[in-house]
């Protein structure tokens, strides 16, 4: 088996999650150069993944300037930033993993798709829901008829309040000028997962939705600018910065307000950064809250919630099929199945010879699952396959992408209209 070579362009979060594969199966996957502006955050990456310095580049320019070097590129760097060295990429003949969303703009969403089509590279999104067991599992289950015809979904991305609060308010999401409005930084994941499950296209979405609590109208008295300072409401504010970030925990997310893991250094970011700022005066303006409906050609339909409010970080799901339903979450190992069967007297009747009314279904996630429910290495390991074979046939391929893109703009644009909007608003040609 031909070991796989790869840069990154982007060392933060989720470019490290992503890497984390070459140290698990080093016969697969190594890593040999990346690109990161962060000096610090650079030379850790290096010191990590064993780069070699001439190999160790703070833009991304410089970095394509040499041409090829590796097989494959992960592009990890912010949403505005994925456009110009995705095409930089393409033209140096990579063959690319990128970071979702692929752009807040639709024109460089297909720009980039119908490029990579012409110089023939793979371009491959980061949607890593559907590469995990559970939701691969509830496809077959689908595509089986299991339920019959599946008529409507209900589906919930539980963002959990903590998590809203580090990444959507007070962190690099929480400004759609900057980045992306919530339902495609966040919740494109959900939009890709939908268009997999139903398999038809989108025909019309509304959506409502708002920033109703992380604002300054809902500070309460007593509150100052900063968790550090002398804030009376600390002993009962559930987003203290010094809870979430001072304590033992030195991983994610603490790992992003300071590259220093030193209590003292935690809590002088906490004193300067944007990390120890009052959850009600930061300068975030995405929503905290959204629903979306959304109807598809073959006639179902679908009610999406994103909620900052919840205890835990989650996503939960219910499909309603003419003759049952699947219910399941996430981080479960178990996708719950109800099969209707009924009497002429109208009572449910189980069928012994496949499935009882109610059953559970194991579903092998494995024992270190990692992110995502086991969905960001096996996205890793899918793409570092196709790009050994030269494969096309990609589940997460820019062209199947674009829909959840455009679902995302239409729930956006409904939201802030008010008013339903078509699909068809939306003109766009990708090519095979």
């Amino acid at each position: 088996m031909k070991k796989i070579t790869a840069a990154l362009v982007g060392a933060g979060s989720r470019g490290n999650e992503y890497s984390t594969y070459s140290l698990e199966h080093p016969d697969e996957l190594q890593m040999v150069a990346v690109v990161e502006p962060v000096k610090e955050q650079r030379e850790l990456y290096a010191k990590k993944y064993g780069i070699a310095p001439e190999n160790c580049f703070s833009d991304y320019p410089e970095f394509f300037a040499r041409g090829k070097i590796a097989d494959c590129a992960f592009i990890c760097t912010q949403d505005r930033m994925h456009f110009e060295p995705t095409m930089m990429a393409i033209d140096c003949g990579y063959d690319i993993m990128l970071e979702k969303p692929m752009s807040p703009s639709l024109e460089e969403c297909i720009t980039m798709a119908n490029h990579a089509a012409e110089k023939g590279v793979l371009l491959s999104l980061c949607y890593v829901l559907r590469f995990t067991e559970i939701f691969q599992k509830i496809k077959q289950l689908l595509d089986d008829g299991e339920i019959g015809r599946l008529i409507a979904i209900q589906h919930n991305e539980n963002v959990g309040f903590w998590h809203m609060a580090h990444s959507f308010v007070r962190g690099h999401w929480r400004n759609s000028d900057e980045t992306s409005p919530m339902i495609l930084a966040k919740s494109c994941h959900d939009m890709d997962l939908l268009y997999y499950l139903v398999g038809s296209k989108p025909v019309s979405v509304a959506s409502f939705g708002s920033l109703n609590y992380f604002n300054k109208e809902s500070a309460p008295n007593g509150s100052t600018d900063r968790c550090t300072d002398d804030c009376k409401y600390r002993d009962n504010c559930p987003y203290d910065a010094t809870k979430l970030y001072l304590g033992k925990n030195t991983g994610w997310p603490v790992d992003v307000v300071s590259l220093d893991p030193s209590l003292d250094a935690r809590r002088k970011a906490l004193e300067t950064g944007p990390y120890g700022r009052c959850v009600h005066r930061c300068d975030n303006n995405v929503v905290d809250n959204q629903v979306s409906i959304i109807n598809f050609e073959n006639g179902v339909n679908v009610a999406f919630t994103m909620s900052g409010f919840t205890k835990g970080i989650s996503r939960t799901i219910k499909l309603m099929g003419s003759h049952g339903q699947i219910e399941a979450k996430l981080e479960d190992t178990t996708i719950n199945i109800n099969l209707y069967k009924f009497q002429n007297a109208g009572f449910i009747k189980p069928d012994q010879d496949k499935y009882p009314f109610c059953v559970n279904i194991p579903v092998n996630v494995g024992e270190d699952i990692h992110g995502h429910g086991g969905g960001d290495l096996r996205l890793v390991a899918d793409f570092i396959n196709n790009v050994r074979s030269k494969s096309t046939n990609m589940l997460s391929s820019a062209r199947n992408s674009v829909y959840s893109h455009i679902m995302a703009f239409a729930a956006e644009k409904s939201r802030l209209e008010n008013r339903v909007v078509n699909i068809s608003e939306y003109n766009f040609d990708v090519e095979d």
